[in-house]
């Protein structure tokens, strides 16, 4: 009764006919935003709590889910590029592109990347996603340069600048961005109709997860 109580002043009442149990998205926190609010996410808060996070609105990160896989998936594959700087979106990503063939970019973004014909590893995107726009911050750059849309994870310390698409979440967190990747690309295959419409992708949520790596205990004398 009492983890009842928490998730109600969390989030306020159950929402139903989410994409996936909301009790799977509290979990992994995608609605935990930053301490710090933007004027541009003011739409997707739903509370500040007491030691001052701001929590995001889990249906409106459904709606918006749903609404980047209608859009994403009206884009020949290969020529949509996900983009993953900070180390907890790589693995999300990088599996996200595994299955809707879209081009991963992991890492450090290479200045040039999109926009320097000499070089020999030149993508040529029509569309991109970012993981996070500060992190992301030259992906973005690049694609406004060359007229494409953009779609970016943003938290509540984001701003809009050069932003298309705005899906809102906690685009720091290990288990929120797998989360969120698993759900893109599930939704993105059902709008494809490579899935059923309540199809499943073969994996689990945790196969999208950064895999923490255990430092090995120093023996003891």
């Amino acid at each position: 009764m009492a983890s009842e109580d928490k998730v109600k002043d969390e989030v306020g009442a159950a929402v139903e006919g989410l994409l996936i149990p909301q009790e799977v998205l509290l979990s992994a926190g995608v609605h935990i935003g930053t301490k710090i609010k933007t004027r541009d996410m003011e739409q997707f808060i739903y509370k500040v709590r007491g030691d001052g996070l701001f929590v995001l609105d889990i249906k409106k990160i459904d709606e918006r889910i749903r609404i980047a896989a209608k859009f994403l998936s009206r884009f020949d594959p290969p020529k949509i590029v996900a983009t993953a700087a900070r180390l907890y979106a790589r693995e999300p990503v990088a599996k996200f592109c595994e299955f809707t063939k879209a081009t991963p970019v992991l890492g450090r973004f290479v200045p040039g990347l999109f926009l320097n014909p000499l070089y020999p590893e030149r993508i040529e995107p029509d569309v991109v996603l970012v993981s996070d726009p500060r992190a992301d911050v030259q992906a973005i750059r690049e694609a406004v340069k060359i007229g494409i849309p953009v779609v970016a994870l943003c938290s509540t310390d984001n701003d809009f600048t050069n932003i298309d698409l705005v899906i809102p979440t906690n685009n720091k967190g290990r288990k929120a961005l797998a989360v969120i990747y698993w759900l893109l690309a599930r939704q993105i295959l059902r709008e494809r109709g490579e899935l059923p419409p309540n199809g499943d992708l073969p994996v689990p949520i945790e196969e999208f997860e950064v895999k923490l790596v255990e430092k090995p205990q120093q023996a003891t004398s």
